[in-house]
C-alpha cells in the first residue's frame, strides 16, 4: 500500500518518506520498525513516539508519520483491509464480569461449532492458537492485525473486553461491531479517569459509537445500565436478573457445584456460582441469541461452561477446607464474591484474604475494607502489586476503613505468601477462604520488577505439607 493512500484523509502528515513509498508493515513501537515499515510517532499517556523517530529509522523504517491517536486507528484499520467487518466483533464493557463474558462466549460458539477469535484481558486466541497479551485493549495496530489474522484463519467470531481507557484512547476507533454488552459500572480506574461522571462518559461513547446495524445489549438492573445507551444508533436489548427485560434470568438454587438458573423460563444446571455470574450467563447467551443461535444448543452449551481462570476458582484441601481464587479488585466485586460464599455455605468460618494495588485508584482501599469487614468472619490485609509503593503504606490507607471492631479481626501480612500460610492455618476446618485480587496472574510486581507468584502453586504447596 502506498503512504499517501494509508494517510489520507487522517489528518496524520509524512515526516519521512513520500506519498509513493510502498508500506509493507505499521508500527508505533520502533522496536518493531524494519524495512518498509511506516513507523507512527504518536504522544502516548506515558511516552512520546516522536522521541524514538531515530531508533525507528535506525532499524530500517521506510516511512515516519505524525498521527494523533484517531490517525493511527484509522490508518490501522485501513491497512489491515477492515477486518473488523469481515467477522461479527462483539465487545463487551463494564467494570466487571469483562474477561469471563467474553472467554465464556469465545468457548460457547467454539463448542456449538464456529471458528472464534478472543481479546482478553488473560490472553488473545486466533482460533485455537493462543497468544500473551498485555493489555485489556491493546493498541489499535495490534488489534487490526489480529482480526485481520483471524479473518485468514476463517473466524466468523471475536470476542473482545473494551475497557474505558482504550475507549478514550480511540484503541478502538473505526472497528465495526456487531454486537455491545453492558455488564455493570461501579467504582474503578478513577486514578485515570478522574472523576466517576468521566469513567461513566468513555463507557457510554462506546455504545454512542455503534452503528445501525449492530445490537446494543444492556443490564438493565445496573442503574447506568438505561443511561448506556440512551443515544446509540445500535438496536437496543435488555437483561435482568430482578425485572421485565427482553432476556430474563432467576437463580434456584445454588451450591459449590454449581446452581440451576431458569433464563427466558427454561431450567439449566450451570457449573458456575453467584449472582454476578448469573448475569455473566445472562448476558451471555443473550449475545448468543442476538448472534442467532439455536436457544435450545445455547442453554445446553451453558451447562458445560466452565469458569474462566482465576474467577471463583476452586481448590479443595483438607478438613473440608475450600480455597477460593478470584481476580475481585474493586469495591463492587469483592462483595459480589464474598456474598456469593455466605449464599452457598453460610454455616462455614469465612476468611477473606486481600490487598489493593499500587500506583492506583487510592479511594477503593478504605471500601475494599469495610466491605469484608462486613462479609467476613477474619480479615487479612496484604500486598498485591504494590509496584513503587510500600506495601505498608497501602495496607495503612486499607486499614482506614475499618472500624475498631472490624480492626479487632484484621490481621495484617505484608508477604503475601505468608499470608495465605496464615489463612490456612488460622482456618480451623471446614471453611472457606478467599484470596481476592490476583485471580489469573501468575506475578507479582514489587517496585518496577515482575516476580513469578501463582496461589494455585502455593496452595497445593501448603496443603501438600498439611497432608504430610
Amino acid at each position: 500500500m502506498k503512504l499517501g493512500e494509508l494517510i489520507k484523509g487522517t489528518g496524520a502528515v509524512i515526516l519521512h518518506g513520500g506519498e509513493n513509498t510502498e508500506v509493507l508493515s505499521i508500527s508505533c513501537d520502533s522496536r518493531q520498525a524494519s524495512e518498509g515499515c511506516a513507523f507512527f510517532a504518536v504522544k502516548g499517556a506515558s511516552a512520546d513516539g516522536h522521541d524514538f523517530i531515530p531508533s525507528a529509522l535506525e532499524n530500517g523504517a521506510a516511512a515516519v508519520v505524525d498521527a494523533d491517536r484517531k490517525a493511527l486507528a484509522l490508518c490501522a484499520d485501513r491497512f489491515y483491509g477492515h477486518p473488523s467487518g469481515k467477522l461479527k466483533l462483539v465487545g463487551i464493557t463494564g467494570t466487571n464480569g469483562k474477561t469471563t463474558t467474553v472467554t465464556l462466549l469465545y468457548n460457547l460458539l467454539r463448542s456449538l461449532g464456529y471458528e472464534c477469535g478472543l481479546l482478553s484481558t488473560i490472553a488473545n486466541f486466533v482460533g485455537g492458537r493462543r497468544l500473551e497479551t498485555l493489555n485489556t485493549t491493546a493498541d489499535p495496530i495490534t488489534i487490526n492485525s489480529l482480526l485481520a489474522q483471524m479473518v485468514e484463519q476463517g473466524c466468523e467470531y471475536c470476542f473482545m473486553e473494551v475497557s474505558s481507557i482504550g475507549v478514550e484512547q480511540d484503541r478502538v476507533l473505526g472497528l465495526e461491531f456487531a454486537e455491545g454488552i453492558f455488564s455493570n459500572l461501579t467504582h474503578d480506574h478513577l486514578d485515570y479517569h478522574g472523576t466517576f461522571a468521566e469513567y461513566l462518559r468513555c463507557k457510554k461513547l462506546f455504545f454512542d459509537n455503534l452503528g445501525k446495524g449492530a445490537v446494543a445489549i444492556t443490564n438493565i438492573d445496573d442503574k447506568n445500565g438505561t443511561v448506556m445507551v440512551q443515544n446509540t444508533a445500535a438496536r437496543i436489548v435488555s437483561y435482568s436478573c430482578r425485572s421485565i427485560a427482553d432476556h430474563c434470568c432467576r437463580i434456584m438454587e445454588q451450591s459449590f457445584d454449581g446452581m440451576m438458573l431458569k433464563i427466558d423460563g427454561t431450567e439449566v444446571w450451570t457449573r458456575l456460582i453467584g449472582r454476578h455470574n448469573a448475569y455473566n450467563l445472562l448476558a451471555i447467551y443473550c449475545a448468543a441469541v442476538e448472534l442467532g443461535c439455536d436457544k435450545t444448543e445455547v442453554l445446553t452449551a451453558l451447562s458445560r461452561l466452565e469458569s474462566a481462570k482465576g474467577r471463583l476458582e476452586n481448590i479443595q484441601g483438607p478438613d473440608g477446607i475450600n480455597v477460593i481464587i478470584d481476580y475481585a479488585h474493586t469495591p463492587d466485586a469483592l462483595e459480589n464474591v464474598l456474598g456469593t460464599l455466605r449464599d452457598v455455605a453460610p454455616e462455614r468460618k469465612l476468611i477473606c484474604l486481600f490487598g489493593c494495588g499500587g500506583d492506583r485508584d487510592r479511594t477503593k482501599r478504605p471500601e475494599m475494607a469495610a466491605i469484608a469487614e462486613k462479609l467476613s468472619d477474619t480479615v487479612i490485609v496484604t500486598s498485591d502489586n504494590s509496584r513503587t509503593e510500600r506495601t505498608e503504606d497501602i495496607i495503612e490507607d486499607i486499614k482506614k476503613g475499618f472500624s475498631k471492631e472490624g480492626l479487632r479481626k484484621c490481621i495484617c501480612i505484608a508477604d503475601r505468601k505468608e499470608a495465605i500460610r496464615a489463612a490456612i492455618g488460622l482456618c480451623g476446618g471446614n471453611a472457606t477462604i478467599l484470596l481476592a485480587g490476583k485471580g489469573h496472574e501468575t506475578y507479582q510486581i514489587i517496585g518496577k520488577e515482575k516476580l513469578h507468584f501463582d496461589e494455585r502453586e502455593i496452595v497445593e504447596e501448603i496443603f501438600g505439607t498439611a497432608k504430610n
